[in-house]
């Protein structure tokens, strides 16, 4: 029982309910324990002062803009397990979950206060009236306080919110986004019609915005200071949520984060801490300790407990409606497992499987030797004298090609394979063009179709010799056949020009201008 109940994936507030440490008050971080940072504002507790973090000859330690005080205060120090085995033993009995005496913690997602105070939601943000007088209270920031005219409390406007208009910018663009097949949902539904707000969002949903979103569509929307804080915050979420993680990346995050998080208070006022901002201090040493997160997190339970809810037919009796589907569930699956020649979803293939056919393959378009050939025909037209290289090499090297290595051939070397061979004669005259192909797993379509889809597929990146990276938009698929029925797939691909005039890397942002080509002829 204590090993299943260690090994128990669950959220934050369920966390509260298995260990008995609560997610609410002035020590709500079980991290941090008795030292949890924490002030009391108007209305709640805030999860503010991460100053204490920083080196003690850090010079933010002596600013006054934070909270008009000085932090002399130490990181919190680590409790060992004999510390938290005597905390247990004083943990009282109670009833975990919903319990008159004991009620249920409600969820919150820290990139729900970002995303909401952001785009001024009215339900969501953290910058409400009480949390324009903490300001105040604190002495801090006066041109955010609340202020009398005439008979009117007027709300200065913020830096950290979008305005009217650029609230609409960030709409219609994230209405305009495509994402690649089977990456995120549909998110220009969660727009509403007059491109005032983005509602209905799920947990993976905020999490594709943050990751995605938020940092390319802020850098315009709010000045440099505040939106490089925010694209360095999103930066490390992508970075955590990768399927690999380094274990010298996260100690460094572990550093950059607490400079990120003194950053947003220096942004955001007091209120907009609450207690999951402050967890993600830690996240980088969960990830340490834990590995990656993709086999941690909450969205395959979230996603069984959707499916449960979906069983539900009378209201009045919801856990009978889900004890009957999930026992009618059981029983379908239990038959199907004898059923060989009806698809099922045990024998059902993969949504984007190829079907690889080795036989039908040319193996020398998987190995490295294929520009080699390319580079010594162009050599040899360069001591000829020839005026013009490339156009000569588009012209004659397939007969070039089959020469060379029919003349190896007769000589029998060992480098030349049947595959080579046909190869080396040349293609079958009529071509097969296609408007998608799935390769390894995943799906590629030409930009001519990929207009009319919601999704986007066309795109394509390839790295170069020199740690330089090619980016290209797909145009053909065309397959090409040989002599005994060997095929080849290539990509027909117009690349975009990524010189330092038509690519900019900035925040770990690459934006490339696609209006200008390159390698037109090839």
């Amino acid at each position: 029982m204590r090993a299943a109940l260690l090994w128990t994936v669950n959220d934050f507030p369920a966390r509260s309910s298995l260990s008995g440490w609560s997610v609410q008050g002035y020590k709500a971080c079980p991290t941090c324990n008795e030292d949890t940072p924490s002030m009391r504002v108007i209305g709640k507790t805030s999860y503010f002062g991460h100053r204490r973090f920083l080196p003690s000859t850090h010079r933010w330690r002596s600013n006054l803009d934070f909270d008009g005080r000085t932090e002399r205060k130490r990181p919190p120090c680590r409790f060992s397990s004999v510390d938290i085995m005597d905390q247990l033993r004083s943990v009282k009995t109670t009833i975990p979950g919903k319990h008159p005496n004991y009620g249920g913690v409600k969820r919150k997602r820290g990139d729900d206060n970002l995303l909401g105070t952001l785009m001024g939601d009215p339900h969501k943000s953290k910058d409400t009236d009480n949390a324009r007088r903490d300001l105040q209270n604190l002495g801090i920031r006066s041109e955010l306080h609340i202020y009398e005219d005439g008979n009117r409390l007027m709300k200065p406007a913020a830096d950290y919110t979008f305005s009217e208009a650029n609230r609409r910018k960030f709409c219609r663009f994230v209405r305009s986004v495509k994402f690649p097949d089977g990456f995120a949902s549909n998110l220009s539904k969660n727009v509403a019609q007059n491109d005032s707000s983005i509602i209905g969002l799920k947990s993976h949903d905020c999490h594709v915005i943050m990751q995605r979103l938020l940092p390319v569509g802020c850098r315009t929307l709010v000045n440099k200071t505040i939106s490089s804080t925010i694209i360095e915050l999103c930066t490390f979420f992508n970075q955590l949520c990768a399927r690999t993680v380094n274990v010298t990346d996260m100690v460094k995050a572990q550093d950059q984060l607490v400079i990120i998080l003194c950053k947003l208070e220096r942004i955001f006022p007091p209120a907009f801490f609450d207690i999951m901002i402050h967890l993600v201090l830690h996240l980088p040493e969960e990830a340490i300790l834990g590995g990656p997160v993709y086999m941690r997190w909450m969205y395959p339970f979230e996603r069984y407990l959707k499916r449960l809810k979906d069983y539900v037919r009378n209201t009045a009796k919801p856990e009978g409606s889900i004890s009957e589907g999930y026992v009618v569930d059981e029983a379908l699956t239990f038959c199907s497992r004898y059923f060989d020649d009806i698809e099922t979803r045990f024998n059902r293939p993969d949504r984007n499987y190829d079907g690889i056919h080795r036989t039908r393959r040319l193996f020398v378009f998987e190995s490295q030797c294929k520009p080699m050939g390319k580079h010594q025909h162009k050599q040899e037209l360069q001591l000829h004298a020839c005026l013009n290289p490339n156009e000569a090499h588009r012209n004659e090297f397939a007969d070039w090609f089959f020469e060379n290595i029919y003349a190896m051939n007769r000589v029998h070397a060992p480098e030349v394979t049947h595959e080579l061979l046909f190869l080396a004669s040349k293609s079958n005259i009529v071509v097969s063009s296609y408007p998608a192909c799935i390769v390894n797993g995943v799906q590629f379509v030409t930009h001519a179709c990929d207009v009319r889809l919601k999704t986007q597929n066309s795109g394509v990146s390839v790295p170069g010799t020199e740690n330089e990276i090619f980016y290209g938009q797909l145009q053909e698929i065309l397959e090409f056949s040989y002599l005994n029925n060997f095929l080849a797939v290539l990509f027909k691909c117009k690349w975009f020009r990524c010189d330092s005039r038509n690519m900019i890397i900035e925040n770990n942002i690459t934006s490339i201008n696609i209006t200008s080509e390159s390698y037109k002829d090839d």
